[in-house]
């Protein structure tokens, strides 16, 4: 298999074929995710709750994403991967880079950050600085204490136009790919068509260009799972099928329906 690029996936974009990534932790499951046609892979900092156990993202520290981005990248030679960068390891612009370098040295091709229009003095100088950005828009876990919460964002019109215009402000200032998170279909379609880089979701209905799900989700690890997640190995009966039949409904647009989406 070639290697994934930013280029494969906005072409996926223009082409409107749809895409599905998944969180990895490992070289043994980024293997699998790979032979099943997942592209692109997040490290994402979910470990903390997923792997740890702890109940939030915050705990996670910049060498422990490292650590498993060199393990990713060891399943999946080819992959795309992009690395979370952990709660305040991207307080200012200088930080942010010292950050990134080290994600990108370990073996990530893009770093993901989570936040409004704050971040465009960051993302500018990141990308000017060759380190591709992925932005985290609607619910970014590492704000759980200013949210009150895991909840929805977006619902009201002036949240809604907020959300949309720091994603347009941010994909200006550089950002080549966004991920939305628990935000209504309806603003996901709106944001999706606004930008020009590829939209990956994530309990943001089926109308994104790709989608995203932790991997302790889509094979049914995680008690009380939330509601954008579907059990594919209860369905398929095996990792190898439950992976496989995620990317086919993904790509087919049947994952995910209504349900699993925010109105």
């Amino acid at each position: 298999m070639k290697p994934t690029t930013l280029s494969t996936l906005n072409r996926y974009k223009q082409e409107k074929k749809k895409f599905a990534t998944i969180t990895a932790y490992d070289a043994s499951f980024a293997r699998l995710f790979a032979q099943e046609g997942i592209q692109a892979m997040l490290i994402g900092d979910s470990l903390g709750m997923t792997l740890q156990g702890h109940s939030s993202t915050l705990p996670v520290t910049v060498e422990q994403i490292a650590y498993h981005t060199r393990c990713v990248r060891a399943g999946a030679p080819n992959a795309f991967l992009i690395a979370d960068m952990p709660f305040m390891s991207y307080a200012t612009p200088e930080q942010a880079c010292l950050t990134a370098g080290t994600l990108m040295q370990a073996g990530a091709n893009m770093v993901k950050i989570e936040g409004g229009n704050w971040l465009i003095p960051t993302v500018k100088m990141l990308t000017e600085r060759a380190v591709p950005v992925c932005i985290h828009l609607g619910l970014t876990p590492q704000s759980v204490n200013v949210f009150g919460g895991y909840k929805v964002q977006g619902r009201k019109d002036y949240e809604a136009e907020q959300l949309k215009q720091d994603a347009i402000a941010l994909e200006n200032a550089g950002a080549q790919l966004a991920v939305l998170e628990c935000v209504p279909v309806s603003l996901a379609k709106a944001i999706t068509d606004a930008l020009t880089v590829p939209v990956i979701g994530i309990g943001a209905g089926n109308v994104t260009d790709g989608q995203i799900l932790v991997m302790h989700d889509l094979l049914g690890l995680t008690p009380q799972a939330p509601k954008f997640s579907k059990d594919f190995l209860q369905e398929a009966g095996s990792l190898k099928g439950a992976v496989s039949l995620y990317v086919q409904q993904v790509e087919q647009g049947l994952f995910p329906q209504e349900q699993h989406s925010f109105n």
